[in-house]
């Protein structure tokens, strides 16, 4: 899927844009060799024939109008999949991260649902070493089980060093909070991050679905709070307004989390998520300046492309 995105990404570069190879090269962070095999494989394969493929270009273009929306560095959408999309977007974040990471590089991650099958399925793809480090607490729930796996799993590829913040994601008073976020062992997991070349993010929105409301983090009345706050999505449990700014709640001061001031200092910040109910949530939060990359699928993409307030 991600292969058949980049033939059609590079198609379109060349051939409508009039991009140089080396161009190409540079835009994409590929090989010059590269960029030529893969122009000559959309070729065999006849994306290129007398126009782009009628669906490769609907999501072409959808990337090309939310790069200059948004102001951001690259946009990925995939073709929308219905119920399962939290597995698909989820797969392609994957592609992605995986046609740009190094050997030994530093990836950090986030909180939710998507992350948590991110991490399952790159765990089971990667072939080169690469260290996770969480940016919130909390996630030791899912990442555990998924690491054991991936250890007895035969089919795996190299299992990543993984560096978990050693706290829950919400403690129950500020004061305990500060004395999680104040304790060595977690400050040297947060300097850590700072050590990475791309942080990889879900966006969630304020209903019943979200993963802090599902996993009993927050109740019902203090979701229904966030909403009279003005609150429309959080990024590692931290919740903003329509307009991308931080809303004020007690909720923010018994986080163990990374602060998303910090996250903006992040180079290459992937936002992933998808569907009609988080449209409003990724909206806010590339309006906040958390992005520098978009996942998404087709239906979401056009869905923003339709949104009338812009940067």
């Amino acid at each position: 899927m991600y292969e058949d995105n980049l033939l059609f990404k590079i198609a379109w570069y060349y051939y409508f844009d009039n991009m140089t190879q080396q161009q190409i090269s540079d835009r994409l962070g590929i090989s010059r060799m590269n960029v030529i095999k893969l122009l000559n494989k959309a070729k065999s394969q006849g994306i290129v024939q007398f126009r782009i493929k009628t669906d490769g270009e609907k999501r072409m273009n959808a990337e090309h109008v939310l790069m200059e929306k948004y102001g951001l560095s690259d946009v990925f959408v995939i073709p929308s999949s219905g119920a399962a999309s939290n597995e698909s977007i989820a797969v392609a974040a994957v592609q992605y991260v995986l046609s740009n990471i190094t050997p030994n590089c530093y990836i950090n991650i986030g909180y939710g649902d998507t992350i948590s099958r991110i991490v399952r399925n790159l765990i089971n793809s990667i072939d080169s070493h690469v260290s996770l480090v969480s940016l919130t607490g909390g996630v030791s729930y899912y990442t555990s089980s998924i690491i054991a796996g991936a250890h007895k799993s035969e089919y795996s590829g190299q299992t990543p060093g993984i560096y978990l913040i050693p706290s829950p994601l919400i403690a129950s008073t500020p004061v305990i909070a500060q004395e999680f976020l104040s304790d060595e062992s977690v400050k040297q997991i947060m300097n850590m991050s700072k050590l990475a070349s791309m942080t990889i993010v879900g966006i969630g929105a304020v209903t019943e679905t979200a993963t802090v409301f599902k996993d009993n983090k927050i109740s019902s009345t203090e979701l229904t709070l966030l909403r009279m706050n003005g609150a429309v999505g959080d990024i590692l449990s931290q919740f903003f307004d329509k307009k991308g700014n931080i809303v004020e709640c007690d909720l923010h001061d018994r986080l163990v989390t990374t602060k998303l001031d910090v996250l903006k200092t992040y180079s290459n910040v992937i936002g992933v998520a998808a569907g009609e109910s988080k449209v409003e949530a990724i909206h806010a939060a590339l309006l906040g300046g958390y992005l520098d990359v978009l996942v998404t699928d087709e239906d979401t993409a056009q869905l923003l492309a339709e949104v009338k307030s812009k940067v």
